[in-house]
């Protein structure tokens, strides 16, 4: 069965999960084909997404004739359905965020795809996540009548559901993926209940690496870990905060964050004016090794996530053995559990992530080993990346039935 992969940026460094799947998909018998709208313009630290980048194929990029004439045989080939896919994106344009004109482009998009698909003797479309490239997948679905999914990560999908036509994506989609109960739910909140059915949760899954590999000895230096993309949502900006508290009450101890992005300048500026440039530190983008090494030689990792999905890499940090700090929001709780797995605290609170912080360096390290061994336990039975993708295999098979 050929089985076509739509993101909108792919391969990237926080995408690692969707790598996996396909991996685990094709260890199961599945053909995958690689498709991204736009290429990836980042560094890839990690070699094996630079051996996905070299496998999949970018809907915008050279040559641009190439593409136009793509586009151009889907429109010659089925001028009536180009003609009511056209309305359709208009009109979706016209009651979202975007304008009308970024939904004519989507199509364009759509089209050229449509012309690969057919040519590639594609017999499903999914697409991971479900904002413009699920529309790209709806268009597709709408000028070739090819069978689509998608899978549903959020926040973004449930901060502005009707902004992005997620009801009609539900309703159009042979069947959709939800990555935690959390997730799924908000979903059902934007269809009817009889579409209930067609929601599936298929939870991100780990590689060989962490499912096969031992938990990490503790270390013995005080240090907190947190991994992620640096913006806003994620709440790094307080961690920085909570640091500072703890260092006026003579808590001593390193912080480090792995990853970059948009805030990394303002976090970088916190973290001087805090005067604690020789205790947090920035790695920038490293390689998953890289992260494993980092989370590794961490008493615990800290996500103070103001929204989510469900973070890999807390999937991760529990998988080698470290309790997790994090907040009560989306599909976290599903994981950690505190006092079991970790600690939860309200989003924003920064008095109470202080304290969470100051108890996981307090704790034994054989108290915090306990911690992460039922945190290994736990993980390994809900994220094991070839059990999910069964679950996916079996969609795909089934059309979603």
């Amino acid at each position: 069965m050929n089985i076509a992969y739509l993101a909108n940026q792919y391969p990237k460094a926080s995408h690692s999960f969707i790598r996996r799947e396909i991996a685990a998909l094709e260890s199961l018998g599945l053909t995958i084909y690689r498709y991204t709208l736009r290429q990836t313009v980042e560094a890839l630290a990690d070699e094996a997404d630079a051996r996905e980048r070299s496998k999949t194929v970018a809907v915008i990029a050279p040559p641009f004739l190439s593409r136009f004439l793509d586009a151009s045989r889907t429109i010659v080939c089925h001028p009536v359905r180009f003609a009511k896919a056209l309305a359709f994106a208009i009109g979706c344009g016209l009651k979202s965020d975007r304008s009308a004109a970024v939904h004519v482009a989507y199509l364009l998009e759509a089209a050229v795809l449509a012309t690969w698909l057919r040519r590639d003797r594609i017999n499903h479309l999914h697409v991971h996540f479900g904002t413009n490239s699920a529309m790209v997948g709806l268009l597709v679905n709408r000028l070739i009548g090819i069978a689509w999914s998608f899978t549903a990560h959020g926040p973004e999908e449930f901060d502005r559901p009707l902004g992005i036509a997620l009801p009609k994506k539900i309703e159009s989609a042979s069947f959709v993926v939800a990555i935690s109960s959390f997730g799924r739910s908000q979903l059902w909140r934007w269809c009817d209940h009889t579409l209930w059915k067609k929601i599936h949760v298929v939870h991100c899954g780990l590689d060989a690496t962490f499912v096969n590999g031992a938990a990490m000895p503790f270390p013995q230096k005080p240090k907190i870990a947190c991994v992620g993309r640096l913006c806003e949502q994620k709440g790094q900006l307080l961690l920085v905060e909570a640091a500072q508290i703890l260092k006026s009450k003579g808590v001593v101890f390193d912080t480090v964050f792995v990853g970059d992005g948009p805030l990394r300048g303002d976090i970088e500026a916190a973290i001087a004016a805090a005067g604690m440039e020789d205790s947090i530190w920035i790695t920038g983008f490293v390689s998953g090794q890289g992260v494993r090494e980092e989370i590794g030689n961490a008493r615990a990792l800290a996500l103070p996530s103001f929204a989510e999905g469900l973070p890999v890499v807390i999937m991760e940090a529990m998988a080698l053995g470290r309790p997790v700090v994090s907040t009560t929001v989306a599909g976290i709780p599903e994981l950690v559990t505190p006092g079991e797995t970790g600690w939860l605290v309200p989003a924003g609170d920064v008095a109470a992530l202080a304290e969470a912080i100051s108890e996981v360096l307090e704790l034994a390290p054989e108290t915090l080993e306990a911690m992460g061994s039922r945190g290994r336990s736990r993980v390994l039975d809900r994220h094991n990346a070839r059990t999910e993708a069964a679950k996916l295999k079996s969609l795909f098979e089934g059309e979603g039935t």
